[in-house]
């Protein structure tokens, strides 16, 4: 499973180690520090992370706010903004790029978990939720669905569990059971229903309470498939569409 990874743009390097021996303690996955505009975008490029943390203060032409821009118009992922400088100019300036988070220096790892954590959860909703659609029954949830990836809720942090590593993912009542490839399960609170929805197409429903990634799948007999040394059954209704989709994954 993945973990959250992060990016501190901050150049003041005492403060940014600082600030990544914290989010290390918390369980995320830390990135090299960018201590400018230009270095952060080489990150953001290169390392694909799930979250920056912006110092709004940097040294060069383009400082936080400036980065958060290019952030939200070319990367698709969200931002915390920090700062020591909390004058009605630049709270001005910071608010119309709608920032998940604002954090004043100086602040606590309690703080900066929690709006790591707020941060994750609302943008996720937001890129998941279909117009019209309410978040209100998505904000009780465990889950957080994003474009490869699913945001588990694990030991009070959301941890990342890529698509790819999914092996199938089972009902059990009100909650659904994920199988990840080194056996590791985790059980969020959820229905398979809308689960299935928001799964890429190598996800298939073959029994009521069984979905699986169809990648995976090493044998399929009569009355149930294998995937590594586990057996899942499939109803007959579905047996026609999960041989016709694997047929269609080999061509």
């Amino acid at each position: 499973m993945s973990k959250v990874k992060i990016l501190v743009v901050e150049d003041e390097i005492i403060i940014a180690d600082n600030l990544c021996d914290i989010l290390e303690d918390l369980g995320y996955e830390v990135l090299e520090p960018a201590i400018s505009y230009t270095e952060a975008l080489e990150r953001l490029k290169e390392e694909e992370p799930d979250l920056a943390l912006l110092d709004i203060q940097l040294a060069g032409n383009r400082d936080g706010i400036d980065l958060a821009w290019k952030i939200k118009d070319d990367f698709n992922i969200p931002f915390i903004f920090l700062t020591s400088n909390a004058d009605a100019a630049t709270v001005d300036r910071a608010k119309k790029v709608n920032p998940p988070a604002y954090l004043l220096k100086p602040f606590d790892k309690n703080d900066l978990y929690t709006s790591i954590e707020i941060a994750l959860f609302n943008y996720s909703n937001s890129t998941t939720a279909q117009p019209n659609e309410s978040l209100s029954e998505e904000s009780t949830s465990e889950d957080i669905i994003l474009k490869d990836a699913i945001f588990v809720k694990h030991k009070q942090l959301f941890k990342k569990v890529k698509f790819s590593d999914i092996l199938f993912i089972q009902s059990e009542h009100v909650y659904v059971k994920i199988i990840s490839a080194n056996q590791q399960e985790y059980l969020i609170r959820s229905s398979l229903l809308k689960i299935e929805e928001r799964l890429p197409n190598h996800f298939l429903k073959v029994h009521r309470s069984y979905i699986v990634n169809l990648h995976c799948v090493d044998a399929v007999g009569n009355i149930n498939l294998k995937i590594g040394k586990h057996e899942i059954p499939f109803g007959k209704g579905y047996r026609a569409e999960l041989l016709n989709r694997i047929d269609i994954l080999k061509n």
